[in-house]
């Protein structure tokens, strides 16, 4: 009895399986979360991943059958924003991963959002729909075109009641106009404009207008080797809609008035908090880069988060800031191997609650942060699938450095 092999048999073997978990991965990577947004309301929660898609989850309202309903968040909608593409010219792949959304203010029974990737944003209508018209004259029921001929009288459309169907449809996609990938955009307070920001410029948009922008902020100097800094995150002012701020990876931030000049280049206000000489480190740089900003409800303060810290400014005192929270200061040993894996280049979002009294922010292992502005107490929580069940409570953690855990400790990695 003769077996024979045939060549190449285990490599192609071995190719398809290596093909099936490479294409596994990529979805699995495509379900990973890369923003998410609350709506004014809180009703309503839009999360963008990196395989270009929105998912928009809406609060249960409570009612005598479900007491303890509100505060779940079901899925209402999803559609797919952006979908991955090939600049020819630069001969560079475009992600389709989401990178910011923003919801403009409620006017009407339908909601906008703002969504973008690295290169182009886009405005989407969602809108609900739970009637159909039915009894038109010029078509039947299923759509088939009526002969003109055989119509004897007109009937009047009548509006029927039909399952909700939730509809997200795109009304204007902005392009062309960045260069280099998009980090930021901002809703403006006249709820006509808004501005997108990346490494080097901010563009202001009016919603409207799909063909052009407004150049505002242009930090990219003639020689390209001179480069010392990027923008890292920008802002509207909430109330005042002339004002925005900008922060860079130098660990500043700086207010513009766009009422003093058309291009925003010098700035009204520079904040910039004063460096210990005897703390400076090769680090120093790396983890003063501001990675978020984020103004006040009343507008009077405005959040930055670095690596390691999360700061609250007075808009009135440039110096320094009020408030300083410390992240993750167990960290602070560990920024060599940090550097040698880049995650010390990791970048982490803040926001205010409603009041302005109390501070989140984001760290690793699931962690997030919560900083109490009027007791100065803060509090580590974990985002976990066990913590998941409806009405279930955060437990609390505590982050042990190093040696020992006791209990309810986590070790830090």
């Amino acid at each position: 009895m003769l077996v024979c092999q045939g060549p190449g048999i285990g490599s192609v073997t071995h190719k398809s399986t290596w093909a099936l978990g490479a294409r596994t991965k990529k979805w699995l990577l495509a379900d990973v979360i890369s923003t998410v947004e609350f709506s004014h309301s809180g009703d309503l929660l839009a999360t963008g991943d990196k395989g270009g898609r929105v998912v928009i989850f809406q609060r249960e309202q409570e009612n005598k059958s479900r007491p303890h309903s509100r505060g779940e968040y079901n899925v209402y909608s999803t559609f797919q924003s952006h979908e991955p593409e090939f600049d020819y010219l630069k001969s560079l792949e475009i992600e389709e991963k989401i990178n910011k959304i923003r919801w403009l203010p409620q006017q009407g029974a339908a909601r906008f959002l703002l969504s973008t990737n690295d290169k182009t944003i886009k405005l989407w209508k969602i809108s609900e729909r739970d009637k159909r018209a039915e009894g038109y004259n010029l078509k039947d029921e299923d759509g088939r075109l009526r002969d003109p001929l055989r119509i004897t009288a007109l009937r009047v459309p009548i509006l029927k009641p039909m399952d909700l169907m939730v509809e997200a449809s795109p009304r204007r996609i902005f392009a062309n106009a960045h260069t280099y990938h998009i980090n930021s955009i901002s809703v403006n307070s006249d709820h006509e404009t808004y501005l997108s920001a990346d490494d080097l410029r901010i563009n202001l948009w009016h919603l409207e207008i799909t063909d052009r922008s407004f150049n505002i902020v242009d930090i990219k100097p003639a020689n390209m080797e001179e480069l010392t800094e990027v923008i890292t995150a920008a802002e509207f002012h909430p109330h005042q809609c002339n004002v925005l701020v900008y922060s860079s990876s130098k660990g500043t931030i700086r207010l513009c008035d766009m009422r003093s000049s058309a291009l925003c280049d010098r700035h009204s206000k520079f904040f910039e908090e004063p460096e210990d000489p005897s703390s400076r480190s090769f680090f120093s740089e790396i983890i003063s880069s501001v990675s978020d900003v984020k103004f006040s409800h009343s507008g009077r303060y405005m959040m930055t988060r670095d690596y390691l810290s999360v700061k609250v400014w007075d808009l009135n005192m440039e110096s320094r800031p009020v408030e300083t929270h410390q992240v993750h200061e167990y960290l602070r040993s560990k920024l060599c191997s940090l550097y040698e894996n880049d995650c010390i280049f990791d970048k982490f979002e803040c926001c205010w609650n409603g009041s302005d009294s109390a501070i989140m922010t984001g760290s690793y292992n699931n962690f997030f942060r919560m900083f109490d502005r009027t007791t100065w107490r803060d509090v580590t929580l974990e985002a976990s699938r066990e913590n998941s069940k409806p009405r279930a409570s955060l437990k609390p953690r505590r982050v042990c450095a190093g040696g020992k855990r006791k209990k309810d400790e986590d070790k830090a990695n």
